[in-house]
């Protein structure tokens, strides 16, 4: 919902995460401690938490932080189980994304790592731009490596190769997921996939054949990236990601008619 323009009323955001809440998935992305001026849509984070019922769910709510101040606001709240922050492979998008340095990105990424200890959360980093970006910064598999082995020792364990602009392919997912799930064996890395509608299948299943069982989805793929190649790249769909699943034989222990309700809803929930 973030890149929306339109702001969607707060009602109308907690009544559709109340219906995903229902549907089994393991965590969910439900908002964002963000400035408002930069992110207006995620203004109303902490009222929709309010509205959430988590009386009978299991999935765990995550919230995206940008810096210090957002992740000590977000660990006020009991009910958020993960902090999600945005780490970028690339010094110009991170500067553009959370207005810091690499340098400065690391020290604030040791900080929220301490603030997610001290109240008992997780921390999900994101390593941005991880499959390339359209700056001319270099990339490479030893630069993502490289940033790895500097933030492990913070004792994080989570992270999510992060495609945000489109531009993976096979051959770069399995070479990032074939290289790093092996060497870190007590690291969860996870995939969060941007796709146009006719490759999503080909990079779903190179990073699944890799070994990565932590997928990141939006149903009906919407959202995505102001950056990315074009219009039709966006979020990768949840619905293609839950066939895929059904393909491969694997249980994912949802709920199916919850599912669908999800799937329903969100025609009233996003503008067209």
């Amino acid at each position: 919902m973030q890149g929306l323009t339109e702001f969607i009323p707060t009602d109308v955001k907690a009544a559709y995460i109340n219906q995903l809440l229902r549907v089994g998935f393991h965590s969910l992305d439900f908002g964002s401690f963000v400035s408002p001026k930069a992110i207006p849509q995620m203004r109303d984070t902490a009222e929709v938490l309010a509205k959430l019922d988590l009386s009978s769910t299991t999935t765990k709510l995550l919230a995206i932080v940008a810096n210090q101040r957002g992740a000590e606001d977000a660990c006020q709240y009991e009910q958020i189980d993960y902090l999600g922050y945005p780490f970028s492979v690339s010094e110009t998008f991170q500067l553009r994304n959370t207005n810091a340095t690499l340098a400065e990105s690391v020290d604030r990424t040791q900080a929220i790592q301490e603030l997610c200890v001290k109240h008992n959360k997780q921390l999900v980093l994101y390593l941005s731009m991880g499959f390339g970006n359209p700056y001319g910064d270099p990339w490479n598999i030893e630069i993502v490596q490289k940033w790895v082995d500097k933030l492990v020792p913070f004792g994080i364990r989570i992270f999510s190769l992060s495609d945000t602009i489109g531009c993976s392919n096979p051959e770069n997912i399995a070479y990032l997921f074939g290289d790093l799930i092996p060497a870190y064996p007590d690291i969860e890395f996870g995939a969060h996939l941007h796709t146009q509608p006719h490759n999503w299948r080909e990079k779903v299943q190179s990073a699944w054949e890799q070994g990565c069982r932590r997928f990141d989805g939006a149903l009906r793929g919407y959202g995505g990236c102001p950056m990315a190649k074009d219009d039709l790249t966006g979020n990768m769909a949840t619905e293609n990601m839950v066939y895929f699943f059904d393909e491969v034989g694997e249980t994912i222990g949802i709920d199916r008619s919850a599912f669908s309700k999800s799937l329903a809803m969100t025609t009233g929930v996003f503008p067209h």
